[in-house]
């Protein structure tokens, strides 16, 4: 039966929305900085492996796009062409593959956003340093603890469960709350 799997769930994320909701000072001080960004026709590069590549997507498509309401368009990009990282992969390794991308596409001022429910993922964390020090401001959205990403980039948004599932719930909790308050601020 589905329905102690579905209870299960529910509770879990229920146990975790307050301290998700905590989160608030965090996503407020990234969506304004994502603001004044492209207030200097900066952009947003946004990176992640498997489902958090997904969700890089997505994120992507709804800032880049619309999410709620038609406005202008806002410079955001998934790092996630195929053809780019296997290129990157088979030439310089798979740990390369979105470093490559924010050294070709990343200036400083703009925002390099790491998704990693794990905080290890070694290709991450490397275009996470290649972005600081190209002096991009970087955030994550990350889990569980942290892992070896927590302490690194200037705005965390650590979602503390240790089920990958409920994680990425929430990280697509704040993803929508983010585009829905930066739409509220641009025309």
């Amino acid at each position: 039966m589905i329905k102690p799997i579905l209870a299960r769930s529910l509770s879990e994320l229920s146990e975790l929305l307050p301290r998700v909701a905590a989160l608030d000072a965090q996503l407020q001080r990234l969506g304004q900085a994502m603001l004044d960004c492209w207030k200097k026709r900066g952009k947003v590069l946004i990176a992640g492996n498997g489902g958090s590549a997904a969700d890089a997507m997505h994120l992507a498509e709804e800032l880049s796009v619309r999410f709620q309401k038609n406005r202008k368009a806002l410079a955001a990009m998934a790092l996630c062409d195929p053809t780019v990282i296997t290129c990157a992969a088979n030439d310089f390794g798979y740990e390369s593959v979105f470093s490559r991308q924010v050294e070709a596409f990343g200036n400083p001022g703009d925002i390099f956003i790491a998704i990693t429910t794990s905080g290890n993922s070694a290709n991450v964390l490397r275009a996470a340093n290649m972005a600081k020090s190209l002096g991009l401001i970087t955030a994550c959205f990350i889990g569980k603890d942290g892992g070896k990403i927590k302490g690194l980039c200037d705005i965390e948004l650590l979602v503390p469960s240790p089920v990958t599932a409920r994680v990425q719930e929430a990280h697509k909790l704040l993803f929508h709350v983010l585009c829905e308050w930066i739409e509220s601020q641009v025309d």
